[in-house]
Order: structure tokens, then sequence, then C-alpha cells
């Protein structure tokens, strides 16, 4: 099997939608190959932490309290069909109402109690970007070709250096989403790893650079600064060390 057909399977692999035999030589592939056994891995990784993410929410007690009630109001008797046809409408019309009405302050309540910050945005957004196909919109290993790929998707000039005599190549950009507004990310490598780099304007302008701050989260390193009215965050799995390292580098170039 080649790389490029085991890669393609992964996704299928991981859902549980390959047959035995397919998957008997995916899984036969990774003994040979450590780089798509290590992308494989990424992708569990990444599938098994989305998945612990997610918010499930459950019928209020006030709406289960209404409808409840709403039934034990209905007639014993029997009443003719049309009339009771027109009862259980009038009676369905007012549980959706009382759903809607119930469930939209419910959400809207927990939506502001639980809205995820920025730093977790980040993080999950990366996470996204590992999957195969997501990681850049424009790849290219040439910031000519990756800075001017912004011009008229974000409303700011993103920072580009050339960091590949450092160790850190460039490998292309994408345009994702933070607190609802497009931010620019530009992507590095090293060795095996990515890193991410996002920026947005400031909500502050321009003003005194902030030095960087670092935090840890589930096995991955992220530094957030700013500088020139943008606001930078850098998140990857690559070892703390070599993440400054890489930061006071970028930082270098504004």
């Amino acid at each position: 099997m080649r790389c490029a057909e085991c890669r393609e399977s992964l996704s299928a692999l991981i859902d549980g939608e390959l047959d035995p035999s397919a998957a008997a030589d995916v899984r036969a592939h990774f003994a040979d190959c450590a780089d798509c056994r290590r992308e494989h891995d990424v992708l569990v990784d990444t599938s098994r932490l989305l998945k612990e993410g997610l918010v499930r929410h459950t019928a209020p007690d006030v709406l289960k309290a209404r409808l409840r009630s709403s039934l034990a109001q209905s007639r014993p008797f029997v009443e003719p069909l049309e009339r009771r046809t027109r009862s259980w409408i009038t009676l369905a019309a007012a549980g959706v109402a009382i759903a809607i009405f119930s469930s939209g302050i419910t959400l809207g309540v927990a939506r502001q109690a639980a809205r995820p910050s920025a730093g977790d945005e980040v993080l999950s957004s990366h996470l996204r970007s590992l999957m195969p196909g997501h990681l850049t919109d424009v790849a290219s290993t040439n910031q000519h070709n990756v800075k001017p790929w912004f011009n008229g998707r974000v409303d700011f000039s993103p920072s580009v250096p050339n960091l590949d005599s450092l160790g850190f190549p460039l490998l292309g950009g994408r345009l994702d989403y933070v607190n609802n507004r497009p931010v620019a990310v530009v992507v590095y490598g090293r060795r095996e790893h990515k890193i991410s780099v996002y920026s947005w304007p400031s909500a502050g302008g321009i003003g005194t650079p902030v030095s960087p701050a670092s935090s840890d989260v589930r096995g991955y390193h992220m530094l957030t600064w700013t500088a020139d009215g943008l606001t930078y965050w850098a998140v990857s799995d690559l070892n703390r060390d070599e993440l400054r390292d890489f930061v006071r580098e970028f930082t270098a170039t504004h």
C-alpha cells in the first residue's frame, strides 16, 4: 500500500468504516511507515479531544414541568374527532412555543456562561487544521506568495517572516475564525511538528508591546503576545523551549 492510499483511508479506519481486509492492509502499512502511523495517532488524539469538548444540553426542569402541566389539563373524556384534532394541534403548538422560548433562554445563558476563551478557540482551530487537507488554504514556502494571499480576506497585514534558515520553514497560510471574526493563520514546520501563528487586531489598538505569555493545554503549548497593534497566538505540540525560540525569532522580524 502506498502512503497516499493509506492517508486517504485514515478517517474511514478511525470511524470503523473500512472492511476488515482493508483495515488490515492499513495497519500492516503502519509497521513499515512511521509517518503514516504518526499521522494516524494524531488524528485519533484529535478526534478524542474534540469529542471530549462536545457540550450536551438537557431539557430544563421548567420546560418539563410546563409540558406535564399542559398534558394534565387535557380533558379526560372523548371529544369529537375534529375537536380533538384542534385541541392536540393547539397543545402541540403551545408545547413547541414553550420549548423554543425556554430553550432559547437556557441556551443563551449557557452560551454566555460557557463562552470559550480566545485560547480555547485557537487550540480547537489548530486541532481541526491537523485533519488531512485542513492545514493551509494557500500552501507555499514563499512569504511573497503567502502574505499577499490575505489581501481582501482580513482587514490588516499579517506578519509572515521567512524563518527557513533558522529551522522553521514556512508551509503556508489559511483563513480562520476566532471570537466570531476572521483571523490570519500562518503555518510553519519544525521536523514533523506544525506551528500555527494566529493574528488579529488588538482591542486596544497600537500600544506598548506585551511579552509572550505561555500556557499548556492537553499536551499543546501556547504563547500569546501583542505587537504593532496585533494580538498573536502561537500553538504547537513542539516542545516548550523550541516554541519559545520560534516566537523569539518571529517577533524579532517585526
